[in-house]
């Protein structure tokens, strides 16, 4: 049987709306059918995901294992892929007809890269655009030297799951990945394949990312319990990569660096979910403060300064539902009046008529 160039995994759990659409997306690509192979992991599905994704017939192989999260889909699927290249792909979103040619393109012309990732387009539910995500440039990215490190840590989320492939030997290294990352399984595999090789960044939009009710993002806005699923899985990796990290000799001033945003993130759902002190909350939300914008108007600060006194007056948790009450509220919308922030990571969000 002849080794193919590229493998695809789709990782899968109840997306039987979806997972047509995901799998017609690959088949579709302008990249030879004979140099792919494409492999779709269920998750244990208790829809009718599997019996759609079994009407592709002999070009897509189907393979359902019990409920255990993404962590458990990548390590059962990666090990059986043969390709020299392996792009992911979650199974409610799909992708541009050029992405693997450009991927592969992207590859040849960077024989060390050991990792590609690149921008997408938001869609509502039914399909539609409403929205693009881009990197400012085109990046070559590494964590050698702290500035590297903050660099790619604000680019981070350019290789999720359906907008990254890998060359395989830097995904072998990078398993097994914990299984208690149910979840952001993907941000564990991106973080060591970048610890191993420099990582390249496309300013193309070459996936469409699908809003619905039951993706996470949806889900974390009304659900108190992905919340605690989600600080859980945090949590988990914060303790996992920087030992993972550390392995293939990245200077301990880059792990500190690379992991800040990570940290934080834990830190916002601990007091989100276990509560805290005043103080706790002031110094992280000034810390992310300092972290998310590289500029601001007078305006903006005296605004800041406001919240952050606010911090001080209120229970952390008292805070979040505060934060969440504005945002759904028509005073968001004068916000700007004062002018908005310039954000430290190079990136350009567009809402569709924007």
């Amino acid at each position: 049987m002849r080794t193919p160039r590229v493998s695809v995994l789709i990782d899968t759990y109840n997306h039987e709306r979806f997972i047509a659409q995901a799998i017609e997306s690959v088949l579709a690509q302008d990249f030879p059918a004979a140099e792919l192979e494409i492999l779709v992991v269920d998750d244990g599905s208790t829809d009718a995901t599997g019996a759609i994704a079994g009407t592709f017939g002999p070009r897509v192989r189907y393979l359902r294992k019990p409920n255990g999260g993404q962590a458990s889909a990548f390590n059962l699927g990666i090990p059986l892929l043969r390709g020299e290249i392996i792009a992911m792909l979650d199974g409610d979103d799909w992708w541009a007809r050029e992405k693997l040619s450009r991927v592969v393109e992207a590859f040849d012309r960077n024989p060390d890269v050991g990792m590609v990732g690149h921008g997408l387009l938001q869609t509502d539910e039914q399909g539609r655009v409403v929205g693009s995500v881009l990197p400012r440039q085109a990046y070559r990215l590494d964590i050698q030297t702290a500035a590297n490190a903050r660099r790619f840590d604000q680019l981070k989320g350019f290789f999720g799951t359906s907008k990254v492939a890998y060359r395989r030997q830097i995904l072998a290294r990078a398993l097994p990945v914990p299984e208690s990352l149910v979840i952001e399984a993907d941000e564990y595999l991106w973080t060591l394949a970048v610890a191993q090789a420099p990582a390249l960044l496309l300013n193309e939009p070459l996936f469409y990312y699908r809003f619905h009710t039951n993706n996470l993002f949806m889900l974390q806005k009304a659900n108190g319990a992905a919340l605690r699923r989600k600080y859980a899985v945090l949590a988990s990796l914060l303790d996992h990569l920087p030992q993972a990290v550390r392995q293939f000799g990245v200077p301990e001033e880059c792990v500190d660096v690379l992991l800040q945003s990570l940290r934080l993130d834990v830190e916002r759902h601990r007091l989100q979910i276990k509560g805290g002190t005043p103080w706790q909350m002031f110094r992280l939300e000034q810390a992310a403060y300092r972290c998310a914008y590289s500029g601001t108007s007078l305006g903006y600060r005296l605004f800041k300064a406001c919240s952050l006194a606010l911090t001080l007056l209120m229970p952390p948790q008292w805070f979040f539902r505060l934060q969440q009450a504005y945002a759904a509220s028509p005073l968001r919308k004068w916000r700007g009046l004062v002018g908005e922030p310039s954000l430290s990571a190079p990136v350009i969000e567009r809402r569709t008529g924007a």
